[in-house]
């Protein structure tokens, strides 16, 4: 019998019908999604899953709210927490689900919050206002995106209106936050993701304000961290720089391959990913058949992907031929009003 999945896909519920979290059953054969529950959440807009897989948290508009993931893979409510800012944009769980990291996109703040043994989100352990000024047209401080280093010494928050990755020492005991360094990237290139290799060698970063993925080494063997630049690769087509900016980012679940989503031309772009080097191959860009891909999710499998399409209100889904480099639309989108990120999950046979 092959593994059950369950996807949750996160949505805004200002507008429309959306009650914040639908759920959906997984067709990993077939790549497609079934309807099966929705949960309400006040404008989910970006989700994360403790590594544990028991439990999963939402970004609201009052901070976060965490969940019992069922054995079904439907979710159970359990807290509510304060970030004390603005709403959050992103979340990053530290590999041993005792912290959650915040990155504040509207008030360029970076927040650690103590994770509980059930589950519920705790006190705030750490909160920094990131200061100066960058070369984006917002030019303010905004935290897009929060991850921890491999090997769990330093947390990077790349803000996209300094045009710097700041780098922070992180206090297992206290939850406190200590900048040690910044990686000062690009003018202009406003720095919208960052992730890790799963060995630890390579960190990735995704450019909104230039289009591209720069691919870099890491060292963190020493006091503070090495970085060095390997490549630059773009995100689209060169006709569409004026109009397009990267959304998300994303491996394949063997990591030898790499996606990323871009608002404007409305594409995904698949490349290559050389396990040794860790340098990347552009291989297409393909058309999603929505508007503003804000989110993608590859399937476990790594034979189909999501494009989560925010201002189309759908997920559509395509067959992936590496061999050929194609992405292959398969069965009807699915419905979602304002959908923001979609994730999946391992559900216990039923």
């Amino acid at each position: 019998m092959s593994d059950k999945y369950v996807a949750y896909v996160g949505s805004y519920t200002y507008i429309g019908k959306s009650k914040g979290i639908t759920i959906f059953d997984v067709d990993m054969e077939n790549g497609t999604l079934t309807r099966k529950d929705e949960i309400p959440c006040n404008n989910s807009s970006f989700m994360a899953i403790s590594h544990s897989g028991r439990y999963l948290y939402s970004i609201i508009d009052e901070g976060l709210e965490s969940f019992d993931i069922l054995p079904d893979g439907s979710l159970k409510k359990k807290n509510k927490a304060t970030i004390k800012g603005m709403r959050g944009c992103f979340i990053e769980i530290d590999p041993t689900d005792r912290y959650i990291f915040v990155g504040g996109y509207h008030d360029g703040k970076l927040t650690a919050l103590r994770l509980n043994e059930d589950g519920t989100v705790g006190e705030i352990t750490a909160g920094i206002f990131h200061q100066g000024l960058g070369t984006s047209k917002v030019g303010r401080p905004r935290v897009n995106c929060v991850k921890m280093s491999p090997d769990r010494k330093f947390v990077l928050a790349a803000d996209g209106g300094t045009d710097h990755i700041k780098i922070y020492d992180f206090d297992y005991v206290t939850g406190g936050l200590k900048q040690c360094d910044i990686l000062r990237c690009e003018l202009g290139c406003a720095p919208k993701r960052v992730a890790f290799s799963a060995d630890g060698k390579y960190m990735y970063m995704v450019s909104e304000g230039l289009n591209y993925v720069a691919v870099y080494s890491y060292d963190g063997s020493g006091i503070r961290p090495v970085f060095t630049l390997l490549q630059k690769v773009p995100t689209c087509d060169k006709r569409d720089n004026n109009i397009s900016a990267p959304c998300s980012f994303m491996f394949s679940s063997d990591e030898k391959h790499v996606f990323v989503s871009n608002e404007g031309d409305n594409s995904i772009c698949m490349y290559d990913r050389d396990e040794e080097s860790g340098l990347l191959t552009k291989r297409v860009v393909a058309p999603i058949s929505g508007e503003f891909p804000k989110g993608i999710c590859v399937f476990p499998d790594d034979r189909h992907i999501c494009s989560v399409n925010n201002k189309s209100a759908t997920l559509t889904l395509f067959k992936i031929d590496y061999e050929k480099g194609l992405l292959i639309m398969c069965g009807r989108p699915a419905k979602v009003d304002e959908p923001n990120k979609c994730i999946m999950h391992k559900v216990e046979q039923q």
